[in-house]
């Protein structure tokens, strides 16, 4: 049996929560007997869009980049699901011209680039139906507010502490309280939050390669606290799913 590689173990621990949110929605009433039509904004060469269309789901990939959407393509056609996976170039001020409707929008790592988070959000929630969902993941501003102190840039972390730093390499950082106000700025609902990366951004990564079963116990140790209110301050990133 083919062992998972050390990225792969990463990656597991930093999307549990996330993957197990977007299954819910899909595991709802309105999908049982159909597909849905599901928009990632920004998902590049099809981390999520790929394994979505194995379970029988229509993706469509809307990102910038060209050779990102080429490496997509031929992702799909290695699985097997190039039928029901789409790539377009575009980002989120194009949403509107590339997309007619969708049952699920993701939107993950992409809030923070745009110039009017209100106006993207509302973007979304024109392309959705009625009913539909967003998942949405964001980096975290208290968590970050941390990683500065810690790491020694302690007017950086000044900086961030009131969100009145600019934007810089890695984009805005989001608080849950500003998010909720997005969202229903923009007619959404939101319906649950989830605290994303917790511990997993502490953890050396040399502790899961060399301790059994390491990775499995910090997955659900994420998972267990990413419902808790309190640990929401100490989440790198804030993964929200959103109703229209």
């Amino acid at each position: 049996m083919q062992q998972s590689s050390a990225s792969d173990r990463r990656q597991s621990v930093r999307s549990g929560v996330v993957w197990d949110g977007v299954r819910g929605v899909l595991g709802g009433e309105a999908f049982r007997d159909q597909q849905a039509l599901i928009v990632d904004v920004g998902g590049g060469t099809g981390g999520f869009a790929v394994p979505l269309a194995e379970l029988g789901h229509t993706v469509q990939v809307i990102d910038p980049s060209p050779d990102a959407l080429a490496s997509l393509d031929r992702r799909a056609r290695e699985r097997g699901v190039a039928d029901r996976v789409s790539g377009r170039q575009g980002d989120l001020s194009d949403l509107s011209t590339l997309v007619a409707e969708a049952d699920l929008v993701l939107c993950h790592g992409v809030l923070e680039m745009v110039d009017d988070p209100s106006a993207s959000l509302a973007a979304i929630a024109g392309v959705l139906r009625p009913g539909g969902h967003l998942s949405l993941l964001v980096a975290q501003r208290h968590a970050a507010v941390v990683a500065r102190a810690m790491a020694g840039h302690f007017a950086a972390a000044r900086e961030l502490l009131d969100g009145d730093a600019p934007a810089g390499r890695g984009g805005r950082r989001f608080t849950h309280d500003e998010l909720v106000a997005l969202l229903g700025t923009a007619g959404l609902r939101p319906e649950a939050v989830h605290a994303v990366r917790v511990f997993a951004d502490l953890v050396p990564g040399s502790l899961l390669d060399l301790e059994a079963g390491a990775t499995a116990a910090l997955v659900e140790l994420e998972r267990a606290v990413a419902t808790r209110p309190e640990y929401l301050p100490l989440a790198t990133q804030l993964h929200v799913l959103a109703a229209r």
